[in-house]
């Protein structure tokens, strides 16, 4: 068996091997939510919320119901209904103690649901640990529970750094033919290259 270095796997997940940056999944509230720090701050707490949590409660489910009944194939559906529950939770805990916040969110709290980033940590995960071999269940949880927060921290590392370069980009003169989405996808995608300077430390 291998051994695994959870600093590593930690730290890989918020830099190297970025959700949003290098592997491209949880796009749609990248671009969507990231147009001011406060609202991209506010979406990166709770995709953190619900990646972490997820990928604890993915782990219990896969090992303790889905395997020991022969069902592991049904993965993707109580991966995905898992993640439905918490994003309901989060969204009518919004609502209750930040309704501002909620407003700013909008559709986008709900789409946390869809939001492949998410279920892409989860299955992530799954897959790294059966190709780990005969590993203890602590073992596996400590390392969903590591690689879920590494990979949350990732996502909101980028979302607020992109909202602030956004924020600045908004304040300077910028060709008509670039404004909005065009600048946008320009900036995140040199964002994604001057990720890949990481790539060579972990």
């Amino acid at each position: 068996m291998e051994e695994i270095n959870f600093i590593t796997l930690f730290l890989g997940a918020i830099f190297v091997n970025n959700f949003v940056l290098s592997k491209f999944l949880g796009i749609c509230p990248f671009l969507g939510v990231s147009k001011k720090v406060e609202t991209a701050a506010g979406m990166g707490i709770a995709v953190t919320f619900v990646m972490t949590i997820a990928s604890a409660a993915t782990c219990l489910v896969y090992n303790y119901i889905l395997v020991p009944l022969d069902i592991s194939y049904l993965y993707n559906i109580a991966f995905i209904l898992i993640i439905a529950s918490l994003v309901q939770f989060i969204e009518m805990f919004i609502k209750k103690s930040s309704p501002t916040l909620y407003q700013a969110l909008g559709v986008y709290l709900p789409l946390i649901t869809t939001n492949c980033a998410v279920l892409g940590v989860t299955v992530s995960s799954m897959q790294d640990l059966e190709a780990l071999g005969d590993v203890t269940f602590g073992i596996k949880f400590a390392y969903s529970l590591v690689y879920g927060v590494g990979a949350a921290l990732g996502f909101t590392l980028a979302i607020v750094l992109f909202a602030g370069i956004r924020e600045r980009i908004a304040r300077n003169n910028i060709l008509p033919i670039a404004k909005g989405f065009p600048i946008a996808l320009i900036t995140a995608g040199l964002m994604s290259i001057s990720f890949l300077g990481f790539s060579g430390l972990l």
